[in-house]
This record gives C-alpha cells, sequence and structure tokens, in this order.
C-alpha cells in the first residue's frame, strides 16, 4: 500500500527559518569584522604615511633653515630672518620654497611655521604648517596655513646648542645670547593615536647646514 508523501510540518519551517536567520548574523557579523579591519588598517597606514610625509617636509625645510644680513635697515627694526622655537611651535626662514606656479614672483625663500592646533574637523589636535612666501616684518602673521597630520598627541621639538654640549628645548634668534647662531640639529617627536587606539612616536633629526647670518 503507496504512502502519500507528507509535506514539511510548520513547525520543521521555522526551526529552518531560525537556523537560516542564524547563520546569517553570523556571516553579517563575520564581513562587518572583517570591513572593520580593512577600515583600521586602510586608516592606519594613512596616519604612518602622514606622519612620515609631515617629518620628511619639516627636516628638509629645517636643513635649509638660514638668517641673513643683508636686508633693508632703514625699513625693518628688527632682522626679518628668523628661528625662533618654543613648546609645540616653531617659526623659521628657510631656503625650502618651492614655485608652485610658473613666473610667480616668489623666490626660494620663505617663512615657515609648524604648530599643533585643535582641528576643527576631528575635534583633535593635529600638525599645521603655515608658509608665508614673503619676508616682511610680521613673520607671524599672514600666509598659508595646511592640515599636514591628524590626531596628533604631542609635538616635541629640542635644539643642539653646540657650545653648551646639550639639548635645549626652546630657541630665539630674537634673543641675544642666540641672536646670530641657530641650532646645529633640531630633533622632532611626533606622537600620533592610531586608528586602533595606540599611540606611536615617530621621531627624526635635522641637520642645520647654514648656522650663522649670511651677509650677502
Amino acid at each position: 500500500m503507496s504512502r502519500t508523501p507528507r509535506g514539511f510540518s510548520l513547525l520543521e519551517v521555522m526551526i529552518a527559518i531560525a537556523i537560516t536567520a542564524v547563520i546569517g548574523a553570523m556571516a553579517a557579523g563575520v564581513l562587518q569584522q572583517v570591513d572593520h579591519a580593512a577600515t583600521v588598517a586602510r586608516e592606519q597606514g594613512e596616519r604612518y604615511a602622514g606622519a612620515r610625509l609631515a617629518l620628511t617636509r619639516l627636516s628638509r625645510e629645517l636643513s635649509m633653515a638660514f638668517l641673513s644680513e643683508h636686508y633693508d635697515h632703514s625699513r625693518f627694526r628688527d632682522r626679518p630672518t628668523l628661528f625662533k622655537g618654543e613648546g609645540d611651535t616653531l617659526l623659521f626662514t628657510t631656503m625650502a620654497h618651492v614655485r608652485l606656479v610658473q613666473d610667480a614672483k616668489e623666490s626660494d625663500q620663505a617663512v615657515v611655521e609648524y604648530l599643533v592646533e585643535r582641528d576643527p574637523m576631528s575635534g583633535e589636535d593635529a600638525l599645521f604648517r603655515r608658509e608665508k612666501v614673503r619676508l616682511d616684518d610680521e613673520p607671524d602673521r599672514g600666509g598659508r596655513t595646511d592640515l599636514v597630520a591628524t590626531h596628533v598627541k604631542k609635538l616635541s621639538l629640542q635644539y643642539w646648542d653646540l657650545k653648551r654640549k646639550e639639548w635645549v628645548r626652546e630657541w630665539s634668534t630674537r634673543t641675544p645670547e642666540k641672536l646670530n647662531e641657530l641650532p646645529t640639529r633640531v630633533r622632532v617627536e611626533l606622537e600620533l593615536k592610531l586608528a586602533d587606539g595606540r599611540t606611536e612616536k615617530f621621531t627624526t633629526q635635522a641637520r642645520v647646514a647654514i648656522t650663522a647670518p649670511l651677509g650677502f
């Protein structure tokens, strides 16, 4: 005697749906974790690259820092070229300016400032670079400011005093004792918050090529 095939019961269908839902949720969780890991890795790489690029650029500009006695003494009360480092701010004149526009009325000289300020986009501290391509009697004003490194925890600068044979944390050519002298080396430590929550310290040194004022 043949038996009529029996379909799935409602309970069996519900169990199958529940199992499928669990498997789907697990797969979605795995995919979400993979996507999060990929995002963290990408952001990690971007922050590493940004820090290295910022330090490379700063080192290059520091190596070409200079002072000059060749200026209009009747116009300027203070020498327009300078080097001033204090805390997490560094302001100096350099010969590292690159003209980006053909026939622009610019030389290789510029005033450059690096400083740590709050980034309005992320709400965290960031490293900014300000460049002013014309030397005047207001080196701490004007120019163009660009963001060079984000998620900065700390910027530490030290200057090698050749006479004292030690690292110092401040240097200003606007003071009598350092009026005609640049540090021979500058040590830079940039501490960043990485995408995975860790902090990483990037360190470099720049050797200043010309430490005495130019007379031409």
